[in-house]
């Protein structure tokens, strides 16, 4: 079981910190994440910086100084698109881990694919990275892209919509 402790914002800095005791292994950074949504949910206030510690796991959050208004909040993250549209038809290829999605082999190259474009079963479409390590993703159904739901070089989470593939010959 993971216990969530915040703890006030510290004097001078206008931070928060939160300790996440009893994880370790895998669901460690999972539970850090958690906790870093449960903070910003509960803070009264845009704070200037936020750091969790989960065993080995670990995740700051620092926002420059007058741009409190800009920073990420609950409602923000939540805002974020991680469910596909109830009118969208075709397969959905979602991201196979958390990190950061690239549309495209290096900086300046062309995209692996566009809208438009027919993609057969093992094709790459995109590369996620995770812990500097290049994951390729590959088309898991046949068909045209009909949508690419995130931009070059933004981070995904487990499971979030990245391509939206109209199967070719029939609709799902």
């Amino acid at each position: 079981m993971t216990a969530l402790h915040t703890s006030e914002p510290i004097s001078g800095n206008g931070g928060m910190g939160t300790t996440v005791t009893g994880c370790g292994g895998p669901a460690a950074l999972d539970a850090a994440v958690r906790a870093v949504t449960e903070t910003l949910r509960s803070s009264t206030g845009t704070p200037r910086r936020i750091r969790v510690r989960c065993g080995e796991a670990s995740i700051e959050v620092d926002w420059r100084s007058g741009d409190g208004d800009a920073a990420p909040t609950a409602s923000h993250a939540a805002a974020t698109p991680v469910a596909e549209p109830a009118a969208a038809t075709g397969h959905v290829l979602t991201a196979p881990l958390v990190g950061t999605f690239y549309r495209a082999p290096e900086p300046g190259a062309r995209p692996f694919v566009e809208v438009g474009d027919q993609v057969v079963v093992g094709q790459q479409v995109g590369i996620v990275e995770a812990m500097k390590l290049m994951n390729p993703l590959e088309a898991d159904h046949a068909g045209r892209v009909t949508e690419i739901l995130v931009g070059d070089a933004e981070p995904v989470e487990y499971g979030q919509p990245l391509l939206r593939v109209e199967p070719d010959g029939e609709q799902e």
